[in-house]
C-alpha cells in the first residue's frame, strides 16, 4: 500500500457515505439549507478549523511569498552557511542561497503536485467506480479486474522506474505519474458506495423517467456522495504530496523546479546534517509534515461534520 491509497478513506464498502441521502425525503431538502448546516458545523469543529488554517497559511505563503522575496531560489544571495537572521529568516545554504526563497518556491510545487496528482487519481477512480457500481454485470467485472491489476502493481517502484528512465522530469509529469497509480482504492470505495445507492427509490424513478446512465450518475448518484468524494480528494491530495516528496528526496524529482523534497535531498547531498545546518532541512521537513498532517486532521473533522452520528453536540 502506498501513501496515496486512501486506506483510511471515510466509510467502508458496507458503510453509508457521509452525507448520502438515504431516502427521497432527504433529497427534498433545500441545497442551500444543507450547505449552511454543513458550514455551521464545520466552523464549530476544531479539527476542520485548525487543519484548514494551517493548510491555507502555507498556501498563501506559497502564492504571495514570491512577491516579497529579494532573491530567486537559486541565486547566490548571501554568505554561505549563514544561520537564520533578519536578512535571511531561514538562513542560507552551503552556496549562500536563501533557504526561505527555496521554501516558498517549494510550497508552490508541493501544492501543485498535490492538486494535479490528487485530481487525476480522483477523476480516474471516481469514473471507474461510478460506472462499475451502477452498470454491474460484465462492465463491472472488467473494470473490477482492471482495478485489481493496478492495485497489485507496486506503484512506488513503477514511479521510480518511470521517473528514472523516461527523461521527463517536471512537476506536472510527476503529478500525472502519481495520479495514474493512485486511483484503485478510490475506484473500489466509490463502486461500493454506488452499489448501495443504485437500488434506491429515487434512482429507480430516474431510470423509469428515461434518464441515461450518464445523467443518473451525474444528477442522482454523485450529488448524494459529494461529501464522501470531497473527503476522498483530501486524502488523495495529501497522499500525492507525500509520494512526490519521497521521489524528490531520493533524487527523482523535477529538474526544472524547486520542491520541499528536493530541498531535503540537496541538504543531505551537501552534508547539512554533519555541518550543523539544521535550518536547511528542518523547514522543508516540518512543512511537509504540517501540511499532510493538517489535511488528515481536517479529513477526520469533515467526517464528523458530514456524519450526524459523529457530531459532538
Amino acid at each position: 500500500m502506498t501513501a496515496t491509497q486512501p486506506a483510511a478513506a471515510p466509510g467502508t464498502e458496507a458503510a453509508e457515505p457521509p452525507g448520502a441521502a438515504p431516502s427521497s425525503s432527504a433529497t427534498a431538502r433545500k441545497p442551500g439549507g444543507d450547505a449552511r448546516e454543513t458550514l455551521y458545523f464545520a466552523l464549530r469543529n476544531p479539527k476542520v478549523v485548525i487543519g484548514s488554517v494551517v493548510v491555507l497559511a502555507f498556501l498563501l505563503l506559497g502564492l504571495l511569498g514570491p512577491l516579497f522575496l529579494k532573491f530567486a531560489p537559486m541565486d547566490y544571495a548571501g554568505p554561505p552557511m549563514a544561520p537564520p537572521s533578519a536578512d535571511f529568516p531561514f538562513g542560507t545554504t552551503t552556496f549562500g542561497q536563501d533557504v526561505f526563497a527555496q521554501f516558498v518556491a517549494g510550497l508552490r510545487s508541493t501544492f501543485l503536485v498535490g492538486l494535479l496528482g490528487g485530481g487525476v487519481a480522483a477523476v480516474i477512480g471516481m469514473t471507474i467506480g461510478f460506472v462499475a457500481g451502477y452498470c454491474g454485470g460484465l462492465i463491472d467485472e472488467l473494470l473490477n479486474m482492471l482495478t485489481n491489476v493496478v492495485l497489485v502493481i507496486p506503484g512506488f517502484v513503477v514511479l521510480i522506474i518511470i521517473n528514472a528512465y523516461l527523461g521527463v522530469r517536471s512537476v506536472p509529469m510527476q503529478a500525472l505519474y502519481i495520479g495514474v497509480f493512485s486511483w484503485p482504492w478510490v475506484a473500489r470505495a466509490v463502486r461500493a458506495q454506488t452499489l448501495s445507492l443504485r437500488s434506491r427509490d429515487f434512482i429507480d424513478l430516474a431510470r423509469l423517467s428515461g434518464a441515461g446512465v450518464g445523467t443518473i450518475l451525474r444528477r442522482e448518484v454523485a450529488p448524494n456522495m459529494y461529501s464522501y468524494l470531497f473527503m476522498t480528494f483530501v486524502l488523495l491530495f495529501g497522499g500525492s504530496i507525500l509520494t512526490a516528496a519521497s521521489l524528490d528526496f531520493i533524487g527523482l524529482g523535477p529538474t526544472n523546479a524547486m520542491s520541499l523534497g528536493l530541498m531535503m535531498n540537496q541538504a543531505v547531498q551537501w552534508s547539512a546534517l554533519h555541518l550543523g545546518l539544521w535550518w536547511w532541512f528542518v523547514p522543508p521537513g516540518l512543512g511537509i509534515t504540517l501540511i499532510v498532517g493538517s489535511l488528515y486532521i481536517m479529513n477526520v473533522g469533515l467526517d464528523e461534520v458530514f456524519n450526524p452520528k459523529l457530531r459532538e453536540m
